[in-house]
Order: C-alpha cells, then sequence, then structure tokens
C-alpha cells in the first residue's frame, strides 16, 4: 500500500510539472502584448519598455519559468497585472464561492443519482425505469450553457421565482442569498446526476446477473437485503471511477456555469483573466484546476482499493 501511495503521489507531482510547462507554454504563446494590454491606449514607449522589465518580460522564457515555479512552491502565485493585488487575496474568495457550488451540486447529484440508478437497476423495463432513463439522456446531451439558458427562460424570466443573475457582491457570501445558488446548482446538477445515474443502473443490472446475488436469492434472503448487501457494493466500484471523472467534468462546467448566471468563482476569473491577458491569474488557475483534478484521481484510486478487497489484499 505505501508504494502504491509513493507512486501516485510521484505520478500527481509529475503530472504538475508538465502541466505548469503547458500552461506557461500557451501563456507564451498567446496573441498580443501583454504590457500592452495592461497599458491600454495610454501606453507610451518608455512606459512599456518600464513596464516590461518590471514584469520580466525582457528575460528569457526559462528564466521567467523557473522564477514562476520557484514562486509556488513557496506560496507566491505573483501579483494581478490588471488588479495590482496579490493572486492568492484574489483566488481565495473566488475559490470559496465556486467550492460553494460545486459541492453543493456534488452532495445533491451523486446521492440522488446512486439511488435513482439502484432503483431504476432493480425495476429494469419499467415505466419508471424508461422515464429517468430518457430524462438522464436528455440531461447529459445538454450542454451546460444550454440547460443554464433553458432554466432563465422558465425559472426567471416566465416565472420570475429566481433572479437571473447569480452576482456576489464582494465580501459578502453567496450563502447569504441563497437563492442565486438554485440555477447554478441545478445546471450542475443536471448533467452530474445523468452520468451517474446510468453507470449506476448499468452496474446494478450487470450486478443482479452475477452468481453469488443468484445464490442469495436462492438462499431465501429478503430482496433488499440482496439488493443493498450484495448487488450496491459491487455495483459502486465502477461509479467510483465515473464520479472521479465527473470531478475533473465540474472543474470545466464551473467555467460555463459560473459564465452563463455571472457568478464570481475560479471559472469566471479564468475568463476574465484570458480576456484581459492577466498571466499570474491564468496561470495560477489552470494549476489549481490541473492539482485539483490529479488529487480527485488518487482519492479514487484509494477508495477504489478500500472497497475491494482483492485489490487491497494484493498491495
Amino acid at each position: 500500500m505505501l508504494r502504491f501511495l509513493v507512486m501516485r503521489f510521484a505520478l500527481i507531482l509529475l503530472t504538475l510539472v508538465v502541466v505548469s510547462l503547458a500552461i506557461f507554454g500557451v501563456t507564451e504563446v498567446l496573441p498580443g502584448d501583454v504590457a500592452e494590454a495592461v497599458l491600454g491606449k495610454s501606453r507610451t514607449p518608455g512606459a512599456l519598455e518600464t513596464l516590461r522589465e518590471q514584469m520580466g518580460l525582457d528575460q528569457p522564457p526559462w528564466k521567467r519559468y523557473l522564477n514562476w515555479v520557484g514562486g509556488v512552491f513557496q506560496g507566491d502565485l505573483g501579483t494581478s497585472l490588471v488588479q495590482d493585488r496579490p493572486v492568492t487575496e484574489i483566488l481565495k474568495s473566488r475559490l470559496q464561492n465556486s467550492l460553494v457550488l460545486a459541492i453543493a451540486a456534488f452532495c445533491i447529484a451523486v446521492p440522488s443519482a446512486i439511488l435513482v440508478g439502484v432503483w431504476a437497476g432493480v425495476r429494469r423495463g419499467s415505466v419508471g425505469d424508461h422515464t429517468v432513463s430518457v430524462l438522464s439522456l436528455v440531461a447529459i446531451s445538454l450542454p451546460e450553457f444550454v440547460t443554464g439558458f433553458i432554466l432563465i427562460v422558465i425559472l426567471s424570466s416566465t416565472l420570475g421565482w429566481l433572479p437571473s443573475s447569480s452576482i456576489v457582491l464582494p465580501g459578502t457570501s453567496p450563502l447569504a442569498r441563497p437563492e442565486i445558488l438554485i440555477m447554478p446548482v441545478l445546471t450542475m446538477t443536471a448533467v452530474l446526476f445523468g452520468y451517474i445515474m446510468r453507470m449506476t443502473r448499468a452496474n446494478i443490472i450487470e450486478a443482479l446477473e452475477t452468481n453469488y446475488v443468484r445464490t442469495a436469492i436462492l438462499k431465501g434472503l429478503p430482496r433488499w437485503q440482496v439488493i443493498w448487501r450484495h448487488a450496491v457494493p459491487n455495483a459502486m466500484l465502477p461509479t467510483i471511477s465515473v464520479v472521479s471523472i465527473n470531478v475533473g467534468w465540474m472543474l470545466g462546467g464551473l467555467i460555463i456555469v459560473e459564465s452563463v448566471f455571472g457568478y464570481p468563482g475560479l471559472g469566471l476569473t479564468l475568463i476574465n483573466a484570458i480576456n484581459r491577458r492577466d498571466l499570474p491569474v491564468l496561470q495560477a488557475v489552470a494549476l489549481l484546476v490541473a492539482g485539483t483534478y490529479a488529487v480527485s484521481n488518487l482519492v479514487a484510486d484509494l477508495m477504489y482499493v478500500w472497497l475491494n478487497p482483492r485489490i487491497r489484499i494484493s498491495s
């Protein structure tokens, strides 16, 4: 087990190094001049040269990369070129906002998707099974921005139940106005629910056809005991992988959902950084997303080992 953990942590570290190189390389080849974007129309040749020196743009790329990585290891993500504030300070509040959105969607989607998936798998071929299968397929097929616009049209423009945007005032928590979270959370929950529900349903159907489940039924065990003690634990193993993959999707989905609703989280911060060529913020958000995805995969692997006795014993 210790060897497994060491190898996984080494792989995460290698992944982050490669990602950092890719992030830095992409920001280097972006069109335009960062100094010109910061100064705007009032720029002068002298001011441009001075700003380039202050930003280190007069140094070779390899040296700037090493300086950036060195700062990251020391907890210094740099200073925003647009807001002239530490990137860590900017991301702190935005990360909190995104976590509120992601955790709410995750806590709603995952348990409900698993329960509905088990219910649909046990009642395979019924009207209820066909209904939830079709609805989940629709949820998966619709892009997040389409789902978001549909919710805005129905719940805000037509019924007037909810605000059309999810703007959070600086210095306040999104939990102070929970109504602004409903549509973004529903948008993210829809796709996440669809994927996990369909995977759980398929795994339950497969588990119910295995010999050990049939043996449990022949022994006369109650149906609920056969399902929850024999079928569900084995059906959860592949589902864990799907949940892990969808954690990565949630990170990308946040960008779209936050843009649709104007929610001030990491996704909207990333888009603003790209538009304004705020490279320190762009690099920090991209690295944070990559690190979160890598850690979520590690957690999924550990849960898979813990739930699977054969793998746990061999490791």
